[in-house]
């Protein structure tokens, strides 16, 4: 029976993982068995099949990834990396407003990696979330943008300026308009330190709050029907801090800088 190189890298597990591990380098049966938790006997058929398919190649009593093999993983990591996001938290995905994501980024959704899904707690809807605020306040720079104001977030903009934290904030014009009538001392302060920048984006951007730091990426979403229902996730893979820093470019792109004397 002939095999598909479809039906080979992804009607197979266990050829997947081969396939997976050797991206990481070259391994030896007795590696590959230990790492994948696996048998001679359950193995050795998924490696022969992948040889044969010229997927991987045997040098001495190694394997390796083909130049074939090679390119065909480099294409299925990020499809598997967009699904396992997804899959972990299904419900939650498919009820997100994600039109506020450029191209390039929703379809590198999966670098968020192995996010945390912080649930709203009833008992604390006026309070900022603890993943967020105990994390953030441990940064010693933090870019912000921000189209929801949290009653707290002139204070904890406060916080972080006192502990001499440099912020670069981008705002819709809505939110600054927000802040500026509502929290008027605390504007002023923020807005009079050095360590701040302010930019205000020129769209009205779908996106309640993004902050990505030296060490966590964390993002508010509105759902599908354009409520925010305190929903959130929190990142500290380092793919994820990429990805949110150019998603903060991307707005800045967007964005006049306000200069305040």
């Amino acid at each position: 029976m002939r095999y598909s190189l479809t039906n080979i890298v992804w009607y197979s597990e266990k050829r997947k993982n081969i396939l997976l591990l050797l991206k990481e380098g070259p391994r030896d049966i007795d590696r590959i068995k230990t790492s994948l938790n696996e048998t001679s006997r359950s193995i050795m058929p998924q490696i022969k099949r992948l040889l044969q398919k010229k997927l991987i190649v045997q040098n001495g009593e190694s394997y390796c990834l083909s130049e074939i093999g090679e390119l065909i993983v480099d294409s299925i990591e990020p499809l598997l990396d967009t699904m396992r996001v997804i899959e972990e938290n299904k419900e939650f995905w498919i009820t997100r407003d994600l039109s506020f994501l450029p191209q390039h980024l929703f379809n590198r959704l999966g670098e968020l990696g192995h996010y945390l899904l912080v649930e709203p707690d009833l008992n604390r809807m006026f309070e900022l979330p603890r993943e967020f605020k105990n994390n953030i306040l441990k940064s010693k720079q933090v870019s912000s943008f921000i189209s929801y104001v949290h009653p707290q977030i002139p204070s904890l903009y406060i916080e972080l300026v006192d502990k001499g934290v440099h912020l670069s904030l981008f705002m819709t014009k809505t939110a600054f308009e927000k802040l500026k009538s509502e929290y008027p001392k605390e504007m002023k302060k923020i807005l009079s330190s050095s360590g701040v920048e302010l930019f205000l984006c020129n769209e009205n951007i779908p996106l309640p709050t993004l902050a990505v730091t030296g060490w966590f990426t964390y993002l508010c979403f509105l759902n599908v029907e354009g409520r925010y229902d305190h929903w959130d996730i929190i990142s500290f893979d380092e793919s994820a801090l990429l990805w949110g820093n150019e998603l903060i470019e991307h707005y800045r792109s967007k964005s006049e800088r306000i200069h305040f004397s």
